[in-house]
C-alpha cells in the first residue's frame, strides 16, 4: 500500500496480538491487520483453530504466529503475553476480543460463572493492558482496542454477569486512553451489533431471535464478521491518531434505535 492511503491505513512494520483470534470477529479483525501488513499473533484456547487461521493468514502472504492461552488464569495470561511477544516483537497493537458470555438469568448466575467472566472479560484485557501498555508508551505509539458489547449499555436476553464485564471494559478503555494517550498511545473500544459467531451460538440458532434482533437495526441486518475489517484497521492505523477513549459502534444502527 503506497500514496495517500497508505500512509493513512498501512500497518507495515506493526506487530499485532489479538486475543480471540482464532474465529469470529477477532478473526476478521486479525486478519485484516495482517493483510494490512501487520505481523499477527492470534492468542485463544484451541490449538487446532489457532494453527488453521494461522496457516491460511500466511498461506495468504501474511506474517502470522499464534499462542494457545487460558485466559481465565492470570498466569496463563502473562505467559501468553510473553510468548506473544517473543513471536515478533513487542506489540505496536493490541486487540481484546476474547469473550465469555453464560446467559442464565441473573438470580441463577453462580459465583463461578461470574467469576470466569470476569476473568476472561475483564481482568485479561486489565493484564495485558498493563503488559503492553507502559512498554507502547515508552516508544511513543500504540493502540489498544477493546471489544465490547451492546450489553454494556443496555439490559437485555439476560445480559447478566456479561454485560456487567462488558460495561467495565467499557470503563477501563477509558481509563487506559487515559494513562497513556499523551504518550502516543490510543485506546478505544468496538462495540457490535449482533453477530453470529461461536460466542452467540443460543441466539443465532434461533431464527426468530435472530430475525427479531435484525429488525432492530435500521440497515436491517445483522452484522457478519467481515464488517469488522475495516474498522479494526482504522483504529490500528495513523488514521485514528486523534481519536481515543471512544466507544465505535459497528452495528448497523442498533444503538440508534
Amino acid at each position: 500500500m503506497t500514496g495517500f492511503l497508505g500512509e493513512l491505513f498501512s500497518l507495515s512494520g506493526r506487530v499485532a496480538v489479538v486475543t480471540g483470534g482464532s474465529s469470529g470477529i477477532g478473526e476478521a479483525m486479525a486478519s485484516a491487520l495482517a493483510l494490512a501488513g501487520a505481523k499477527v499473533v492470534l492468542v485463544a484456547r484451541d490449538p487446532t483453530r489457532l494453527s488453521a487461521t494461522s496457516r491460511s493468514l500466511c498461506e495468504a502472504g501474511c506474517s502470522a504466529a499464534w499462542v494457545s492461552a487460558d485466559l481465565a488464569d492470570r498466569a496463563e495470561v502473562r505467559r501468553g503475553a510473553s510468548a506473544a511477544a517473543a513471536a515478533f516483537g513487542e506489540p505496536d497493537i493490541l486487540v481484546n476480543c476474547a469473550g465469555v458470555n453464560l446467559r442464565p438469568p441473573l438470580p441463577a448466575l453462580s459465583e463461578e460463572h461470574w467469576d470466569l467472566m470476569v476473568a476472561v472479560n475483564l481482568t485479561a484485557p486489565f493484564l495485558l493492558g498493563q503488559r503492553f501498555g507502559p512498554e507502547m508508551a515508552a516508544r511513543g505509539w500504540g493502540r489498544i482496542i477493546n471489544v465490547t458489547s451492546q450489553q454494556a449499555q443496555r439490559a437485555f436476553g439476560n445480559s447478566g454477569g456479561y454485560g456487567a464485564t462488558k460495561g467495565g471494559l467499557a470503563a477501563l478503555t477509558r481509563s487506559q486512553s487515559e494513562a497513556w494517550a499523551s504518550s502516543g498511545v490510543c485506546v478505544n473500544s468496538v462495540c457490535p451489533g449482533f453477530v453470529a459467531t461461536p460466542l452467540t451460538v443460543e441466539v443465532s440458532s434461533d431464527p426468530v431471535r435472530s430475525a427479531a434482533l435484525a429488525a432492530r437495526t435500521m440497515i436491517g441486518r445483522n452484522g457478519e464478521p467481515s464488517d469488522f475489517a475495516g474498522v479494526a484497521v482504522f483504529l490500528a492505523s495513523a488514521a485514528s491518531d486523534y481519536i481515543t477513549g471512544q466507544t465505535i459502534y459497528v452495528d448497523g444502527g442498533f444503538s440508534a434505535t
